[in-house]
């Protein structure tokens, strides 16, 4: 915080009855003045070259020359006086009472600014007697300072003494603190409304990746600040620069670097007019095209700038301007205006010189004039309407609308200061202020309250902070006739508007400086389309980010989604992961080719089996029928058509009924099939030993016990079977883990130890027959089935050996196909290994069908 120690005053005493106050040090400033019953103060940054003088203090310092005035500020001072000369002439608004005024030039300077006001504060008096103690202040409130760096140093001063402040162009957010800058006021609006239209106008096109260069003052860094962090909200910085109040060449050079090395297309400049035009220059120079540049308001409605030369860089600035007014009767005032060289008027002297590079003869002797031999003196009747310059050039009023308004929000306040009813009044014991006699800080009271609404239909008011209703113009920078820039309005940005429509923009008539004359793009990384994810990447903003493809059953829908999303077990994801898709149903079914190979294969099986029995039942008075035991081979070829036909309960959609049936006539064919070659492998051993001496074997083991020997193998596998359906029965379910994209529709078994003894008991059984067909094996010839028992086991055994393996490592209906391919295999082995010799003697070969050649063999 700046502390200011101020002396202004060496008292001493003349006589005992006329005290006398005689200022120490009276500031050389330029300004205007007019003599009022109530005076305004004013300070405007009319010169923007100052000469510093020597502070070496080997000798008394040297006043603050000013040089090179500006002739668009000097129009705000006279708006000033204007509405002023307005109100006086209003006998609405203050009648009986004349306002004054006493304006500064701060030569944009704060050691300048703070001699203007505190100037204004004590008066221009040098000798004061104790009658100037009476009535009101030198100045009841001041019109200024329009640099917010100025404004934060003055209103600290001016809050000492509740005198207001209304800036017209001060924006600085810091300034709406009301604890540090309580009398400050101001009829622009704030930066940090400024940064939100500046926010809304990114966001409406989608610029994520945005560069910002403010001055290094406060005025910069407050709003460079607050960018950031409404712009992390939702994107990012791609870098920060500070802009040098005093140009630096080495700076600036490092500021174009950055700025050319970015990949961020859209840059932000909060800065003024002077502090940008280095920088301006110097991208100029280097040639750097294919920026959006987005103004703050000090300088998007710069004449300076707005030139043809810059437009090959600036060309299609988008800037945020302070809201235009047009001001009835502002420019013929201004056209009357005269010089008074000898006057307190000594800015409108400076501005006559330079309007007409002319000097005038009061100046100049006060000057070492001894160099000038052609010295052009002005007379002060020149005729200023035959000038065109930004003087006279009231189309684009906007700081001059601001100090309008803040003049009559002044005029305002001291009308209804004035109106106040005794007793009705707001201060102490319903008391009333005096007009005659106010006091800054009674005009504060009604200041803060003010409301109306001007003769052009615009309300004015300012809020707790002080801060003006935001209302802002969005200005764009485009070509003219002939080639010369101009800076055209083509939208609004109205805080006060309902949510949502705060940002009017005219989207026609905006002219983009690309060669495609369409909006461009700044992002660090494009969007991520649906079916992708955000990643960002190590050590870089956050919108600087890959897109990473989402995973098999995972999907995105949003643009830039940070994560992806599990579709339902039932679905998966499409190719381009942005759906969820009903999984592919599989199953084994009759209408596909492996399905219906299959199932042909099985009724071809079953088929063939009947014909064999039907062979056999035809021939089974025949020696090799009758020699190969005929009963249980017609049950074994029986057993053996079931195992075909037990295959095509496997194909077609799993149902309640197809699940518990095809395991259950599965194990029981196969068990009765194998029941039945055991006792066949049974009945050759035991009859091989009842041809020797004295053994009488086959009566122990007759046909009645080779019918119980197959109905008890029988039976313990149907034992098994009602266990397991009672305790845990196979069902239908919907295999999703198996095959991500597809739901296998299959049979679960419901328990595996129900299948294991199912399955194992067959195994036992084929086990136990393959060793004793393998031992019976070298019978005598005449007994020689043994053999192609033997056979038929080994086929049945290595196509379930090998089944097993396969059938784990098989997906989906692939797995229902290789039982069934086991199934079908191992039926077609025993049939043929065990019938086709029989077959080939029955049909083929009949007259071997002999009880002598059988016998003979």
């Amino acid at each position: 915080m700046l502390i200011f120690v101020l002396v202004f005053h060496v008292v001493y005493v003349a006589s005992t009855d006329d005290p006398l106050c005689r200022i120490q040090e009276k500031f050389d400033l330029q300004g205007l003045y007019k003599k009022g019953d109530i005076i305004l103060g004013g300070i405007f940054e009319v010169s923007f070259k100052t000469i510093v003088p020597d502070l070496s203090f080997r000798f008394k310092p040297e006043k603050w020359n000013c040089e090179s005035l500006d002739f668009s500020v000097f129009q705000w001072a006279l708006t000033m006086v204007f509405a002023i000369e307005e109100i006086n002439r209003d006998r609405t608004i203050l009648p009986n009472i004349t306002l004054g005024y006493r304006l500064f030039d701060n030569c944009m300077r704060l050691q300048v600014a703070l001699r203007a006001a505190t100037t204004l504060i004590t008066g221009m008096d040098e000798v004061l007697t104790e009658s100037d103690c009476k009535g009101p202040p030198p100045v009841v409130a001041i019109i200024g300072d329009p640099l917010s760096s100025h404004s934060i140093a003055i209103s600290r001063i001016l809050g000492l003494f509740h005198l207001p402040m209304v800036s017209y162009y001060a924006t600085c957010s810091c300034l709406s603190n009301k604890l540090q800058y309580p009398s400050f006021f101001r009829t622009v609006p704030s930066d940090a409304f400024q940064v939100q239209a500046m926010v809304q106008l990114i966001k409406h096109y989608g610029w994520s990746w945005v560069g910002i260069i403010a001055t290094n003052d406060d005025y910069g860094q407050n709003a460079a600040k607050s960018f950031q962090e409404e712009m992390n909200k939702f994107g990012c910085v791609a870098f920060i620069e500070n802009l040098p109040i005093v140009s630096e060449g080495a700076k600036i050079l490092q500021i174009v670097n950055t700025i050319k090395h970015s990949t961020a297309k859209v840059i932000v400049l909060f800065s003024t007019t002077v502090e940008a035009t280095p920088l301006v220059k110097e991208i100029i120079g280097q040639n750097i095209t294919g920026r959006q540049w987005i103004a703050s308001e000090a300088w998007s409605t710069s004449p300076v700038l707005a030139r043809e030369e810059y437009f090959s860089s600036f060309g299609g600035t988008l800037g945020i301007a302070v809201r235009k007014g047009n001001i009835p009767g502002l420019k013929n005032f201004l056209l009357q205006v005269t010089p008074h060289p000898v006057s307190r008027q000594n800015l409108a002297t400076r501005f006559w010189e330079r309007m007409f590079d002319c000097k005038f003869k009061d100046t100049t002797s006060m000057e070492n004039t001894s160099a000038l031999f052609d010295v052009k003196y002005c007379t002060g009747s020149e005729d200023i309407r035959n000038k065109e310059t930004a003087y006279t050039d009231v189309s684009d009023s906007r700081a001059s609308y601001n100090i309008y308004k803040g003049v009559y929000a002044l005029a305002h306040s001291l009308n209804k200061l004035a109106s106040c009813e005794n007793g009705k009044g707001p201060f102490e014991n319903n008391s009333c202020a005096s007009i005659t006699n106010v006091q800054p800080w009674q005009l504060m009271h009604y200041l803060k309250s003010i409301n109306f609404t001007t003769h052009l239909g615009e309300r004015v008011a300012f809020d707790e902070n002080g801060d003006a209703l935001a209302i802002y113009d969005i200005v764009n920078w485009q070509q003219g006739s002939g080639g010369r820039a101009e800076i055209k309005s083509v939208g609004v940005y109205d805080k006060a508007a309902i949510t949502g429509k705060e940002l009017l923009l005219n989207e026609g008539a905006i002219f983009w400086n690309f060669p495609s004359g369409t909006v461009p793009e700044s992002v660090c990384s494009n969007s991520c389309p649906p079916g992708t994810r955000k990643a960002n990447r190590k050590g870089e903003p956050v919108c600087c980010f890959d897109c990473i493809l989402c995973t098999d059953g995972e999907i995105s829908t949003d643009v830039d989604s940070t994560e992806c999303f599990k579709c339902h077990p039932d679905f998966w994801s499409n190719p381009e992961r942005n759906r969820c898709v009903m999984k592919q149903i599989e199953f084994l079914s009759y209408e596909e080719t492996m399905g219906i190979i299959l199932a042909a294969s099985a009724i071809f099986g079953s088929c063939l089996s009947f014909g064999v029995l039907i062979v056999f039942v035809y021939n089974r008075h025949t020696p090799v029928v009758k020699a190969n035991n005929s009963e249980l081979s017609f049950l074994l070829l029986v057993s053996l058509s079931l195992c075909f036909l037990c295959s095509l309960c496997f194909i077609g959609q799993p149902s309640q009924l197809n699940c518990l049936l095809r395991h259950i006539i599965f194990g029981v064919s196969f068990v009765l099939c194998i029941s039945c070659i055991l006792v066949k492998t049974v009945v050759v051993i035991v009859a091989f030993k009842a041809t020797l001496p004295g053994n009488n074997m086959m009566k122990w083991f007759g046909v009645a016990q080779q019918r119980f020997t197959v109905f008890l193998f029988t039976v313990i596998q149907s034992i098994i079977c009602i266990i397991w359906l009672i305790t845990a029965p196979p069902a239908p379910s919907r295999n999703t883990k198996h095959q991500n994209a597809k739901i296998i529709l299959e049979c679960d078994i419901g328990s595996v130890t129900g299948f294991s003894f199912l399955l194992g008991y067959i195994g036992l059984l084929s086990l136990v027959c393959f060793v004793l067909a393998f031992l019976a094996r070298n019978l005598p010839d005449t007994f020689n089935e043994a053999k192609f028992i033997t056979f038929s086991m080994l086929i049945f055994c290595a196509v379930w050996l090998s089944f097993i393996p396969a059938y784990i490592s098989s997906p989906g209906k692939y797995t229902v196909a290789v039982e069934i391919f086991a199934i079908l295999a191992s039926s077609f082995g025993l049939l043929m290994a065990i019938f086709a010799p029989k077959c080939y003697i029955i049909l083929l070969k009949p007259e071997k069908n002999t009880k002598k050649v059988l016998m003979s063999r």
